[in-house]
C-alpha cells in the first residue's frame, strides 16, 4: 500500500507507436507538480415533455472527450530523453561517447508528426489506493524552461491528449538515483554560431519553446474522439535575459536590432573521461525585443532582455543532453 496522499504518487511515460494507441509506462519522472486530466464536452437534451420539471439523466451525452494539463519538474540528470524528443521532433538515439559510459541525445527542432506520448499518472486515495489515470497520445504543445539564481533547472511541459483509460494496470515505478541541473552549473554564451563567448552578469534566463497544433480534429466515425493534431503554425521560441547591468552588449544588440546566436548550458558531474552531465539549449539566431536599461532607484541597474528566437537560414535550434541513459 501507498501512503495515501501526494507522497504515494507517481507518473510513468511511454513513446506511442500510434497516436493514442497505450504503451506500458518504462520511465518514471520526478515531478513536483501535474494537471493532467480528461475535459468531456456534454450535451443536454432540452425536448418538451408535458410535466417534466427537470432535465433527464438519461439524456445528457457526451460529445468529444480529450486531454489537457501540464507536467512541472526539475530537469535531471537522467530520464528526460522522452520528453524533449516530444517536444523537439527528432528521432533520437543516444551516441555512446567513445567507449565510455556517457551518451549524447541531440534534440535537433523538426516536425513533432507521429511524436506522442502514453502518459501513466497513479493517485493515491486516503487509504493507500493508487489509482490509475493513464492518459493516450498526449503531444507536447509548448515547453518552458527556467533558472536563476539559487534555483535548480524547472520545466513546465504543456500537453493535448486523446483519452483517459482507467482500465490499465498501474505500472511498478522504479527510478534511477537522478540529481537535478542547478544554478551553480549554469552558463550563457552569445556571440557567433559555433564560437559564442560567455555572457557576465546573467542572473535569471528562462525559454519557450510553443509547437502550435490543431487540436480541433473531431470527426465523424471517431467515437467522440480526436484525431492526432497537426502544427498549424511556426514555431515559437521566447525567453528572457535577467541580468545586472554590468556590460552593454545586449543593450547594444536591442538597439542595433542585431542578431546574436545563444547558448544556455547545464554542466554537471564528471561521466567519464571528457565527458560531463550537460544540458544545453542552442539558439542559432536571437533578436531582442525589448529591456533596454532604466533606472528607477539607488540600485544596481538591473535590466530584463525579452528575446525571440529565429532561423538563421542554416542552423536548427536543438536541445543536447548528455547523460548515462542508454535509450531515450
Amino acid at each position: 500500500m501507498a501512503i495515501g496522499s501526494g507522497l504515494g504518487a507517481q507518473l510513468g511515460i511511454a513513446a506511442e507507436s500510434s497516436y493514442g494507441t497505450f504503451v506500458a509506462p518504462t520511465r518514471f519522472v520526478e515531478f513536483t507538480k501535474e494537471s493532467l486530466a480528461l475535459k468531456k464536452t456534454t450535451a443536454q437534451s432540452a425536448g418538451i415533455a408535458a410535466g417534466r420539471l427537470l432535465a433527464l439523466a438519461s439524456r445528457r451525452v457526451v460529445t468529444r472527450k480529450e486531454v489537457q494539463g501540464s507536467i512541472e519538474l526539475e530537469v535531471t540528470n537522467k530520464g528526460m530523453g522522452l520528453l524533449l524528443q516530444a517536444l523537439m521532433g527528432t528521432s533520437v538515439t543516444p551516441v555512446q561517447q567513445a567507449t565510455t559510459t556517457a551518451y549524447l541525445q541531440t534534440h535537433t527542432l523538426a516536425s513533432t508528426a507521429g511524436k506522442s506520448l502514453t502518459i501513466q499518472k497513479g493517485v493515491p486515495l486516503t487509504t493507500g489506493v493508487v489509482t490509475d489515470k493513464t492518459f493516450l497520445g498526449c503531444k507536447v504543445t509548448s515547453a518552458e524552461f527556467s533558472c536563476g539564481t539559487g534555483e535548480m533547472l524547472t520545466g513546465t511541459f504543456e500537453f493535448d491528449g486523446k483519452d483517459c483509460d482507467e482500465g490499465q494496470t498501474l505500472a511498478a515505478a522504479s527510478y534511477s538515483n537522478m540529481a537535478p541541473f542547478h544554478f551553480g552549473q549554469m552558463a550563457l554564451k552569445t556571440g557567433t554560431f559555433g564560437a559564442e563567448t560567455a555572457l557576465d552578469g546573467i542572473r535569471k534566463v528562462s525559454v519557450k519553446i510553443e509547437r502550435p497544433q490543431d487540436v480541433e480534429r473531431f470527426y465523424a466515425n471517431q467515437a467522440a474522439l480526436k484525431k492526432e493534431p497537426i502544427e498549424n503554425d511556426q514555431v515559437k521560441i521566447t525567453g528572457s535575459l535577467e541580468s545586472d547591468y554590468v556590460a552593454t552588449t545586449l543593450d547594444d544588440l536591442h538597439t542595433s536590432d542585431g542578431t546574436t546566436s545563444l547558448v544556455w548550458e547545464f554542466i554537471g558531474a564528471n561521466i567519464a573521461s571528457t565527458y560531463f552531465e550537460t544540458f544545453r539549449v542552442t539558439l542559432p539566431a536571437v533578436k531582442l525585443d525589448e529591456g533596454p536599461p532604466t533606472v528607477d532607484g539607488f540600485g544596481v541597474v538591473k535590466p530584463t532582455f525579452n528575446f525571440t528566437g529565429l532561423f538563421d537560414g542554416t542552423n536548427q535550434p536543438k536541445i543536447e543532453y548528455m547523460s548515462t541513459d542508454t535509450t531515450v
